[in-house]
């Protein structure tokens, strides 16, 4: 049941995320992004059980260090009004959590159903663009959101 997950989880996501649509150069950005994302993965996969959370927080503070270029040449990008300021806490926040949550699955050796269900992640934005900005989706989203769907279900049955 998990491989079947597994197997279904990567239509579903091409499909979720526009099925090859790229309206402005998002593909190559999104590839960055994803390989570090994987690259950060792997790593905490590494990671001893001993070495307790200090993993995520070496994670942490290597993607403040990466950013630190892009904010030093726009510094008008970090001057946010107050309400956007805690929204970035606590994205940080939640991406923090995710990372340890991630990180005692890898511990537990539940790392192929960690993975596969941290990559199900774009699902995500599409549904809370769906609910709160009443966005509409396209057929073929409404497709791989459903593959999502049974893919998660085949994972946790796995």
């Amino acid at each position: 049941m998990a491989w079947l997950g597994i197997v279904l989880s990567v239509p579903a996501l091409w499909m979720v995320c526009g099925g090859g649509k790229d309206d402005g150069g998002g593909v190559p950005d999104g590839l960055l992004a994803s390989a570090g994302i994987a690259l950060q993965y792997i790593a905490l996969a590494q990671a001893d059980a001993s070495s307790g959370l200090w993993p995520v927080a070496a994670g942490r503070v290597a993607a403040v260090l990466v950013l630190l270029p892009m904010a030093a040449r726009h510094p008008r990008r970090l001057r946010l009004p107050p309400v956007r300021a805690v929204q970035a806490v606590l994205v940080g926040a939640g991406a923090a959590l995710a990372l340890i949550l991630y990180l005692l699955a890898a511990q537990r050796q539940l790392l192929a159903v960690a993975v596969v269900l941290a990559s199900l992640y774009p699902a995500l934005p599409v549904i809370l663009g769906l609910a709160l900005l009443h966005e509409r989706l396209s057929p073929r989203q409404v497709m791989g959101l459903l593959g999502a769907g049974i893919a998660t279900v085949l994972l946790s049955l796995g």
